[in-house]
Parts: structure tokens; C-alpha cells; sequence
């Protein structure tokens, strides 16, 4: 059984106290039951990652793309073994990996444009903010009254692992324009539940404006291990979807063109395209790195090897530099910062630009996200001039008894947020012809 030594009696409370059923188990374990067993975590099986499962454009075979359930269930074993390594309760982590994009809506973050704008007047969209929102409110697992549902009611540790963005709309005050939050105003009370305790994070003399608030040692190895399963499987994805050919990122024309991706989207501020470039070599001259790919038995168990290897190589450099400055302790919570080093921010940078530039703007994929797009802003505004017709009876329900414009439309946005990209595209046909 996990320990949660490490963890104080107030990471473990609940929103609501409730007793165990099953006395044994950790706090930590049953969260990752109630988030393994939830509805939501089942609907990103029908959610789109990058390549859109069953949909080619390519002359390939059927390789089974990965879903948003698929690279969740990816990013918490990479999360769970990092985190173990450190010193975190490794259920703590997977908790917060799995629970991760929850409240991404269909379409991905193509939808997500789409409900922010419709969502502009009644708190704006963010799936971050949305996760939330489904882990504390949506997802009826327990109640703190026949008319108030507090969602899979998870202890604090758990809903702050889950928090990349530990803030409102606009409330970040080292990037107040930033579009990304974790929480809506109608969330607050839960979310400052949450972050008691939380210590403020340290000012630098040099540095202008208040520092953004603290993120949790766990939330921050969620999120390395987020993107090192992303920007792996993606490029996988495309590879075996015939949209990369690997021998591309030795022509200088098409390296130009990552970098010029990776500098705008994904690098730190003031990365150089020699450094991105260097970050690239570095990855190219790797014994096993594909240098081609054919759809072979044989090449996708290289290419299946070279997945491993780079989710080794990165995980295993966070480790090695953060032991390297906190040395062998137990690591949770605020009493650490998970350390990356530069060259393998970039390197993952460089990954992730490479599924954006042959992935996600193919022309085809182009056309896609823009059909995708209208369906969504139709879906809206279809579900709000004929609500409650057309909401499910938890939604509708939500919508009959909102006090005013604003909650009316929230419940609008939660409803085509829990639908998966088929759910959407069947009930905007239905709702619009």
C-alpha cells in the first residue's frame, strides 16, 4: 500500500468529509478510482488528440492515432514513474495526469476557441478552468445537498496537483493578458478551499510586477509530463500516419520553417534558431532515431523504441537535475521546484513544433478545424435559443433553475463541453437541419 507520509492531514481533507467504504486504502487512491472510473475520463476516448482517429487523408493503413484518453492514460504512467522517483505519492500524480484534460471540449483546442468567445459575457472558456469545474461541480459523485453537487469531491492535494494555472481569468499578475487560468469566478469558493496553505511565491528584486502564484511540486510534474508525452506521440502519430517524412528535417527550407513554429508556439522568449537548431541535431544524431519510416514490422519497432527513449531522455534529465539541487529528499507539495534543464525544454519544443508544422497545417486538417469551428459556434447557438430543449436532463435541469443570463449560457457551455467531436457533430445535425 502508498504511504502518504509526506503529506500533512490538510492535503487529505475533502471538500465534504465522507467517510471510506473500504478502510485501507490512502486518500490518494481513491482519488484515482473516482477519476479512472469517471464518465469524463471515458468521453476523451472520443475526443481528438492531433490525428483524427478514423478520418486519413494519407494513402496509409488504419494505425489507431491516439485519443485524448489515450495520451491521458500515456501522460500518467510517464507522471507516475517521475513522480515516484522524486519523492511524490505516485497516485497522487497519476490522479492529476489523468484528470488533466477532462475539461478539454470536442474539437480539442479548436473547440476551445469557439466556446470562449460564445462564453465571453458569462466568465469566458478555458479547458483548465473546465477541469476543474467538471472535478468539483459536474461530474455527480457526491453531493453536499439534494441541489449542491460537489463533483468527485477529491481532497485538496488532488485539485491543487490538477491546477497547471492556479488562477481567474486575467488574474495571473505576471501575465495579466495571458489566455490561460485554471478556475471561473463561479468556482472561487472550491478553488480557495483548494490553495489554503499555499505559500506565496518568492519576489525577485530584478524581475518587474508580482510573481504568478505558486504551482504545486506535483502539478508541475503533471505538466513536464504532459508535454513529454505529447510532443513524443505526436510526432509518432504523424510518422505513422504518413504526414512526416523524417528525412525533412535535414533540408534546410523545412527546418526553417519548425524553427520559425517552435520560436513562436512552443520555445522559451529569446530562443535563437541556432539553439532550436542545436536542440534538433542533437535529436537527429541519436542512434535511434528514425532516420526513415515505411510501415514495416520492423521500422514501428524502432520507431515504438525511439518513443521510449525520448520519454527516457527527458524524464530522466528533470530527475537528474532536480536531485542534482535538492539532493535526496522526499519531494512534495511546495518544498521543491521540478527542475528542467534548457536543453531538453528545447529539444521537447523542437517535437512539438514538428507535429504542428506536418500535422496540425495540412491543408486538409486546415479545412477540418474550420468546418469543426462552425459547428461548434452553431452548436451554441442552436442549444441557447431552444434550451432546455436539446440539453441533457443534467444540464437542462441546471439551466431551468440559473438565476440570471449569465448561468444560463454557463450551463450552454458545460453541456457541449462534456460532448465528445461525434456527440457534437450528430447533435448539431439534429439540432440545425
Amino acid at each position: 500500500m502508498e504511504s502518504e507520509s509526506g503529506y500533512r492531514a490538510q492535503d487529505i481533507e475533502r471538500y465534504v468529509d465522507e467517510p471510506d467504504k473500504r478502510p485501507g486504502r490512502t486518500a490518494f487512491q481513491r482519488d484515482r478510482a473516482r477519476v479512472l472510473h469517471s464518465a469524463a475520463l471515458r468521453r476523451l476516448a472520443g475526443k481528438t488528440q492531433v490525428v483524427d482517429p478514423g478520418v486519413s487523408d494519407a494513402a496509409v493503413p488504419d494505425t489507431s492515432p491516439r485519443t485524448r484518453l489515450t495520451h491521458s492514460l500515456e501522460c500518467a504512467q510517464v507522471g507516475r514513474e517521475l513522480g515516484a522517483a522524486l519523492g511524490c505519492d505516485p497516485d497522487l500524480v497519476e490522479t492529476a495526469c489523468l484528470a488533466h484534460d477532462l475539461g478539454h471540449p470536442p474539437f480539442g483546442h479548436n473547440g476551445e476557441l469557439v466556446l470562449a468567445e460564445f462564453a465571453a459575457d458569462c466568465g469566458g472558456f478555458e479547458g483548465n478552468a473546465q477541469s476543474l469545474r467538471l472535478l468539483t461541480r459536474i461530474e455527480p459523485k457526491r453531493f453536499a445537498s439534494p441541489d449542491v453537487s460537489v463533483g468527485l469531491n477529491l481532497t485538496r492535494a488532488a485539485l491543487d496537483a490538477a491546477t497547471k494555472y492556479p488562477w481567474p481569468r486575467g488574474g495571473n499578475p505576471a501575465a495579466p493578458g495571458s489566455p490561460k487560468f485554471g478556475v471561473y469566478e463561479d468556482d472561487l469558493p472550491v478553488f480557495r478551499w483548494a490553495r489554503q496553505g499555499v505559500p506565496e511565491a518568492p519576489h525577485a528584486p530584478e524581475t518587474p510586477g508580482a510573481p504568478a502564484p505558486r504551482v504545486c511540486f506535483e502539478a508541475q510534474v503533471m505538466d513536464w509530463s504532459d508535454d513529454v508525452a505529447y510532443s513524443v506521440h505526436d510526432v509518432e502519430d504523424g510518422l505513422q500516419a504518413g504526414h512526416i517524412d523524417p528525412r525533412a528535417l535535414r533540408s534546410t527550407p523545412e527546418r526553417a520553417d519548425v524553427f520559425a513554429c517552435a520560436a513562436g508556439r512552443y520555445a522559451p522568449a529569446g530562443t535563437s534558431p541556432d539553439e532550436l537548431a542545436e536542440a534538433l541535431d542533437r535529436l537527429l544524431a541519436q542512434p535511434w532515431w528514425p532516420a526513415h519510416y515505411d510501415g514495416t514490422a520492423l521500422d514501428q519497432a524502432r520507431l515504438k523504441d525511439a518513443a521510449s527513449q525520448l520519454i527516457g531522455r527527458f524524464c530522466l534529465a528533470a530527475e537528474g537535475a532536480t536531485r542534482a539541487r535538492y539532493g535526496t529528499a522526499r519531494l512534495t507539495r511546495y518544498a521543491a521546484e521540478l527542475v528542467v534543464p534548457r536543453e531538453q525544454r528545447l529539444e521537447c519544443a523542437v517535437l512539438k513544433a514538428v507535429a504542428d508544422r506536418y500535422v496540425m497545417q495540412r491543408a486538409a486538417q486546415a479545412r477540418r478545424r474550420a468546418e469543426q469551428r462552425v459547428v461548434i459556434a452553431e452548436l451554441a447557438a442552436a442549444l441557447l435559443a431552444r434550451a432546455p430543449i436539446g440539453l441533457d436532463p443534467q444540464f437542462a435541469a441546471i439551466f431551468t433553475a440559473a438565476p440570471d443570463d449569465r448561468a444560463r449560457r454557463r450551463a450552454v457551455v458545460d453541456q457541449i463541453a462534456s460532448l465528445t467531436d461525434a456527440a457534437a457533430t450528430a447533435l448539431h445535425a439534429r439540432l440545425t437541419r
